[in-house]
């Protein structure tokens, strides 16, 4: 059986939206502060999935138990795709949310075209290494300004035209029904069964063999 699913995260924010999406699996969902301190993953895949992957398997690998990691970030057009897979750090190693804002909306001043999107790649895996992946996207333009003052990341200035307004001035319940976090979950979800079995298969599969005691018959010890 499937007991526990590690989400390969820090950052209570997807802590809360993860387990609030993944609510109708049927497994205890922890995060990385239910265990201790753990080695460190390098993000430094070139791509959402490649991070994801990296994230995910480390965290089953150390753990011993299937780990559930996603990496996101905001695509901008005019900016050749970034800030790519450097939007939590976009600004730098140390910046906050504020920092890696206050940089886009700067690199985009002047620029009439403001489309951009949201990814989110999950990816779930095991101590072995296999793994699932999906992903998912987000249309939507930058803004001017920061407007609302929920969510996190680049909320403020990210305007949904189906919502009407940006993910931060959303609720959380009307944001997961549209994101690139919350699609990419919906499908999930609509797959957990079939997740979980082959979790399932897979973990089955890493056990290790019980020894064979039969083997001890082929030497006629009586004889010595």
């Amino acid at each position: 059986m499937v007991n526990i699913i590690v989400l390969a995260t820090t950052n209570t924010h997807k802590v809360i939206e993860f387990q609030k999406l993944m609510g109708d699996f049927q497994v205890e969902i922890r995060s990385l502060a239910d265990f201790g301190p753990l080695p460190p993953v390098i993000e430094d895949g070139e791509t959402f999935d490649e991070n994801a992957y990296k994230k995910a398997y480390h965290t089953a690998k150390v753990l011993g138990l299937p780990a559930i990691a996603d990496d996101s970030g905001l695509v901008v057009e005019v900016l050749g795709g970034q800030p790519g897979v450097h939007s939590a750090r976009y600004a730098g190693s140390s910046a906050g949310d504020d920092d890696n804002v206050d940089k886009l909306l700067e690199e985009m001043d002047g620029f009439n075209n403001r489309t951009a999107y949201f990814q989110c790649t999950v990816s779930i895996a095991v101590p072995s290494g296999p793994a699932l992946t999906y992903e998912a996207k987000c249309p939507g333009t930058i803004t001017s300004e920061r407007r609302g003052e929920g969510g996190f990341g680049y909320d403020p200035v990210f305007y949904h035209e189906g919502l009407g307004k940006t993910f931060a001035q959303a609720t959380m319940e009307e944001k997961n029904t549209v994101s690139h976090r919350g699609r990419v979950m919906q499908e999930i979800a609509s797959e957990s069964e079939k997740i979980l079995e082959w979790l399932k298969l897979r973990l089955e599969e890493e056990k290790p063999e019980k020894p064979d005691h039969n083997q001890f018959l082929d030497n006629d010890w009586s004889s010595q």
